[in-house]
């Protein structure tokens, strides 16, 4: 069994890259830290860290060690100050997931502000648009966008969405305006392998449409980057083409139609129960941040097709 102080040396030295980092925060002299971190190497009979004169690297085994341990860091940190009544400090490793676009586009910018203000914390930020395992993966929290479906997860609404299809003014000139649903069937329509069919709501209600053209891929970004080069239409959140919705780069196509107004961006976290102050903060962090009108939607209730869709989002 290994003594909690060298696990917390370890976290250290992995945090900081550095024995003499971790030293000079614990008190210790770099002689010490890596003795200690000899004898937990031979305690465990695993090579946890590479040294050479000038950095310190993790190994495979000691990455996975780390994400572990830094938990168990983090979980006694969260109990001593439940009992001593400093249960309102953040501290400890915080595990971030995040779809990639909206994750460098409205986490990443921002992380900086949330650290200020919690200098006791280390932001972990994993952008993938794969489903994250919360709980098998040591994820603490997770931004998710959608409709959610019901879980044992807890979801707290963050900000409303707004989808609506569009295309570049050159592909429109080519191709022309469709004027119905049923006109999409001779454009190209661009979605992910996961956006297919589009889910949309108008004037006859719900309607589903088989998405069929050129490109199919996994990535929101690979289908940004070709709407705006003029290559289909897609059905795109204001939050991920606001700005070139506001400049002309893309126009709204079919005005009287947009994704479910259910959709939104959520945090969703294991358990409400001894929630770490971490988890707690950030989610609050992000709500103030977003909500309740999201920045990114500022002005575009003027553009041409978008009023409507920006109104009567519901709440919840």
């Amino acid at each position: 069994m290994s003594d909690l102080t060298d696990l917390e040396i370890f976290v250290r030295v992995v945090t900081n890259g550095s024995l003499s980092a971790a030293g000079r925060e614990m008190g210790l002299s770099p002689a010490v830290v890596s003795k200690r971190m000899n004898k937990l190497e031979e305690r465990l009979g695993t090579r946890l860290l590479q040294r050479t004169t000038r950095q310190v690297s993790v190994t495979e085994a000691g990455q996975g060690f780390f994400e572990r341990v830094s938990a168990i860091i983090a979980a006694v940190g969260e109990a001593e100050a439940y009992v001593t009544g400093d249960s309102a400090l953040a501290r400890g490793v915080l595990r971030v997931s995040a779809p990639t676009s909206f994750g460098r586009l409205h986490v990443a910018p921002h992380l900086g502000r949330f650290i200020e203000a919690n200098p006791a914390v280390v932001v972990d930020l994993d952008l993938s648009d794969s489903f994250v395992d919360l709980v098998g993966e040591g994820v603490d929290v997770a931004i998710r966008i959608g409709e959610l479906m019901d879980s044992s997860l807890v979801a707290r609404r963050l900000a409303d969405v707004h989808r609506v299809m569009c295309a570049a003014p050159a592909y429109l000139a080519r191709h022309g305006q469709p004027e119905t649903i049923a006109d999409l069937d001779r454009h190209a329509c661009l979605a992910t392998r996961q956006q297919d069919p589009w889910r949309l709501e108008g004037p006859e209600g719900s309607v589903a449409v088989r998405v069929s053209g050129p490109l199919r891929t996994n990535s929101n970004e690979v289908v940004r980057e070709a709407v705006i080069a003029g290559m289909g239409i897609a059905l795109r959140s204001t939050w991920d083409v606001g700005a070139e919705l506001g400049s002309g780069a893309l126009q709204v196509v079919l005005p009287d139609y947009h994704a479910s107004r259910r959709v939104g961006v959520h945090a969703v976290y294991p358990s409400r129960r001894f929630l770490p102050a971490k988890v707690r903060l950030f989610i609050d962090f992000l709500a103030d941040l977003y909500g309740p009108e999201p920045y990114w939607d500022s002005g575009l209730d003027t553009i041409p097709g978008l009023g409507a869709a920006l109104q009567g989002t519901p709440r919840g």
